[in-house]
């Protein structure tokens, strides 16, 4: 009986879906669906279960961490981080594409948002770019992967509701991805200078700021990433404590800089509350399908059928690699997450792997599905700010898409990548 409920429910979940309703409603009808069908006290239980999904201490973390990456944009930190890419590696092949990438990895330990990253360099680098000779698909191409090295860069929203879901320390979380996050950056700026080379892409004219002033002007947002880790790893705050912490920063640079006005701290703030909406809405209706999911013990018979089926831990994580890039094709990342992690991560624990490196290669792998259709959302923000075609965009990004796919084998079966620095730090 509870098996027929649960696949009528996934199957209006998927239906709705394919129709592209949003996912938080499509999740919700799944729960409903279940609720009616068995026969329970729909709205008790479900707006229980929707309200407990979002009842979490870690979860805090994240209204506080977009609020911080809202009021560095806000600040002047975007450009000082430029000028200091421009600085460092503006005289590389490929010049502007590759400042594209270093901003992008130095903003995820500010702005923690990959479609907020993808936005602003969509307006402030794609432009420029185009005038400096680099084809409009190509700089859209490489500006939304390298947005994908953000959410891998601590700290990130997925970080945070995985650990919070998995129960799994979101201060290691944040460390591992340090790892996977440098792997992409050195991955694309490779791939970016072949291009370029190939295509003859010219490095960028000398910066007109004084080399002095980029590395002063940098310093001080750096340092944001280096407090964060530092004070979650010394005890001096929790991780959810941090978000806290990044706003006064971001406050108290803002007005170091005197760039940042009381109408933007005004803005910043609906900002980060429709932001955190968008993001807690799913959350508390994936919540509610994955209790579902669990009542049914789903989890536990998932992990007996795997068991039973698969015999090799490397051979789970290349089933697990297919099956979430398959997803992430289909399903927002955070949604997927939810409900996916109950169920992925016993059976990676029962096949002996490091919960930390698992959860690695599940964020990793979920960041690709910002950048492959037909729901990546990472496409659609910057094609739609850049005016690019989404065919031309998915026809120049097929050799990032191979680059991404050896990054993601890398990740899966090279441990260290992402346990190293936790081992060496914890």
């Amino acid at each position: 009986m509870q098996t027929g409920v649960i696949m009528i429910s996934a199957t209006v979940l998927l239906v709705l879906l394919f129709f592209k309703i949003p996912v938080f409603i499509s999740i919700l009808a799944g729960s409903v669906t279940y609720f009616f069908v068995s026969g329970g006290t729909l709205t008790t239980m479900l707006g229980q279960r929707v309200l407990a999904g979002v009842e979490s201490i870690p979860l805090l973390a994240i209204p506080f961490f977009v609020c911080a990456g809202v009021f560095m944009n806000y600040s002047g930190v975007t450009r000082r981080i430029m000028d200091f890419c421009n600085l460092i590696i503006g005289k590389k092949t490929g010049g502007l594409a590759q400042v594209n990438v270093l901003l992008s990895t130095l903003m995820g330990g500010l702005s923690g948002s990959n479609l907020a990253d993808a936005a602003m360099e969509s307006k402030m680098l794609v432009p420029e770019m185009e005038k400096r000779g680099f084809s409009k698909p190509f700089s859209a191409v490489v500006t939304a992967v390298s947005s994908m090295i953000t959410p891998l860069i601590p700290p990130g929203i997925a970080m945070i509701l995985y650990g919070s879901v998995a129960n799994v320390s979101i201060g290691k979380i944040f460390i591992s991805g340090i790892g996977a996050g440098l792997l992409l950056c050195v991955a694309m700026m490779i791939l970016v200078a072949i291009i370029s080379k190939k295509r003859g892409y010219k490095c960028l004219e000398p910066s007109t700021v004084k080399p002095s002033h980029a590395v002063k002007g940098a310093i001080l947002p750096l340092c944001l990433p280096v407090i964060i880790l530092g004070g979650i790893r010394l005890g001096i705050f929790t991780a959810t404590e941090a978000g806290s912490v990044a706003i006064i920063y971001a406050l108290v640079l803002g007005i170091m800089y005197r760039e940042m006005k009381l109408k933007d701290i005004a803005t910043g703030l609906k900002e980060t509350v429709a932001t955190t909406a968008s993001i807690m809405v799913i959350v508390g209706a994936a919540s509610a399908f994955a209790w579902v999911l669990t009542r049914c013990q789903i989890p536990q018979k998932f992990t007996q059928l795997v068991l039973g089926t698969i015999h090799n831990k490397y051979v789970f994580l290349i089933a697990v690699i297919i099956f979430l890039i398959i997803v992430g094709m289909f399903i927002e990342g955070n949604a997927a997450l939810i409900v996916l992690v109950p169920l992925l991560a016993p059976v990676a624990n029962a096949y002996g792997l490091d919960p930390i490196h698992f959860a690695m290669v599940y964020i990793f792998t979920m960041a690709c599905g910002g950048v492959t259709p037909p729901v990546g959302t990472l496409i659609f923000v910057t094609c739609g700010i850049t005016k690019c075609k989404i065919k031309d965009f998915i026809i120049e990004c097929i050799p990032f898409y191979i680059m991404l796919f050896i990054c993601m084998l890398l990740i899966a079966f090279v441990p260290w990548i992402s346990t190293g620095l936790v081992n060496l730090i914890y």
